[in-house]
């Protein structure tokens, strides 16, 4: 079996009790909600990633305020030639909108962004990093992870 390894760089951003998201579609094209954030450049350090997808996803400069954990998850996902061991590490900062204007990804990841009421969050369909990344930023584990959780 293939194996492969994507890491990644997502942010939390919340302002006045509302999360910043985006919108694109699952593997069979269904829309879903996630964070805003993406996969790292080689070379190109985490910080720099998440300040980069930010920009591209949603039109902001959002300046990080911290690093609240990794997830870190592993699955199988069907590739064109098999099946392949997927191993995703993901980072989750929390950050601040520090300029900009909010807009839509052009021939991206994502089709559109939007900020939701954090209590309205959970009736969304959206990918499970979401949750793991809520828990993070409102128990700040002094581990950075949050035990149990497949994100």
């Amino acid at each position: 079996m293939h194996t492969e390894l994507r890491v990644a760089a997502y942010a939390i951003c919340v302002s006045d009790g509302q999360l910043l998201l985006v919108r694109g579609r699952d593997d069979e094209g269904r829309p879903e909600w996630a964070l805003p954030g993406g996969g790292m450049e080689h070379g190109e350090d985490p910080y720099d990633t998440v300040i980069r997808e930010l920009e591209e996803e949603t039109g902001y400069l959002v300046e990080v305020t911290g690093l609240l954990g990794v997830d870190s998850i592993r699955f199988e996902r069907q590739r064109r030639l098999g099946t392949a061991d997927h191993h995703a590490l993901r980072l989750v900062y929390e950050g601040r909108v520090a300029g900009g204007e909010l807009r839509h990804e052009v021939n991206g990841s994502s089709e559109f962004t939007a900020w939701h009421p954090l209590e309205a969050v959970p009736s969304l369909r959206r990918v499970p990093l979401i949750d793991t990344a809520l828990t993070l930023w409102r128990d700040r584990p002094a581990a950075g992870r949050v035990p149990g959780v497949v994100g």
